[in-house]
């Protein structure tokens, strides 16, 4: 049985090709034109060097000097010494341009639904199911789409987990005068056709290993809905989620069926959602998302934390985590800037 394998590099592109029974990553990457650099081939130079970070794999050898204990419990790995024992994804702390891989498939979809769910967000639905190949991404990661009528391109995460029907969702902020919000508002219509590439990001779901804080800023729940939609459809996970949804005014809070219903899907699964506006209506969290923490619940086990929003947000979140010193937790965040033109 063959397996399906991911390598994402430092510049955010990832390439996605098929390993075979017992075959070695590195030649199953060299089969598929991915030109991970090398050396020694014998487990010894390092050269290769990759960290796995979601699937099941054995190592036929590695010598002490090319990866410590320390590096291996990390789950790093030598190309030319692994072979994957199941669907997996690893990353290299390079770009993409030092092994001709990685390149970005251009795709196009057709609108089948424009759905505003807030007075400042839209979901856009695409299917592109005419294309019979799936489109492969992991969840987390975005596209960038071509504003129809425009030369003007805007990226956008997927809302939605890989299928075979290729069928399609984003988040979009509806701003006053972005390129996109205005195609959304006045000319969109069912049947437009829509061009993006994909897949962009190194903000995707790792191994799940540890307990998990996903934390939203405004339709940076796109990512993170991705990420919980494939938990849900594995069946859920042995850890904890705990999705936390930042947003100005109540209004702006979206998709909560959606997010209700993972608590049926996924054990253990938790849902905060704050406002930071003054609305006496509200009964729930008030504030900044950090201010809800719980820094003695945090330090019992550490955990991996998974930060998609503004960049104040993103910041004010990494300043909480430095202070409170939490530094056997990880963190993995994608900072989105709107485009206003």
């Amino acid at each position: 049985m063959n397996h399906k394998v991911a390598f994402s590099f430092a510049d955010g592109k990832t390439s996605f090709f098929e390993v075979k029974p017992n075959e070695l990553l590195l030649d199953a990457a060299l089969r598929n034109g991915v030109n991970i650099p090398l050396d020694c081939r014998e487990g010894v130079c390092g050269t290769c060097q990759g960290r796995c970070e979601s699937g099941q794999y054995t190592q036929d050898y590695v010598d002490e000097e090319a990866l410590s204990e320390q590096d291996l419990a990390q789950r790093k790995m030598l190309s030319c010494q692994t072979r994957v024992q199941s669907d997996a994804s690893f990353y290299f702390d390079f770009d993409s341009s030092l092994c001709s891989a990685a390149r970005l498939e251009e795709k196009s979809g057709i609108v089948t639904h424009v759905e505003q769910v807030s007075p400042t967000t839209a979901i856009l639905y695409l299917d592109a199911s005419f294309d019979a190949r799936q489109l492969d991404f992991l969840p987390g990661q975005y596209a960038r789409l071509h504003v129809p009528g425009t030369d003007a391109k805007r990226s956008y995460s997927f809302a939605n987990r890989p299928n075979a029907e290729n069928k399609l969702q984003f988040l979009i902020r509806l701003l006053p005068n972005g390129m996109m919000s205005n195609y959304i508002r006045e000319r969109c219509r069912v049947g437009d056709e829509i061009h993006f590439e994909a897949p962009l990001g190194a903000f995707y779901m790792r191994h799940i290993e540890r307990p998990l804080i996903l934390v939203a800023g405004g339709t940076g729940l796109s990512a993170l809905l991705g990420m919980l939609d494939e938990i849900a459809e594995r069946g859920g996970c042995t850890q904890p989620v705990h999705l936390f949804y930042g947003v100005r005014q109540v209004a702006e809070l979206c998709e909560l069926e959606r997010i209700h219903d993972y608590s049926a899907r996924i054990p253990h699964f938790r849902f905060t959602p704050v406002i930071s506006d003054d609305d006496q209506l509200w009964e729930g969290k008030r504030g900044y998302v950090p201010q809800h923490f719980d820094g003695a619940e945090l330090r019992e086990v550490p955990f991996d934390m998974y930060l998609c929003g503004p960049p104040p947000m993103v910041e004010s979140v990494k300043s909480w985590l430095q202070e409170q010193e939490l530094n056997d937790s990880n963190l993995y965040f994608e900072k989105f800037t709107e485009n206003a033109t």
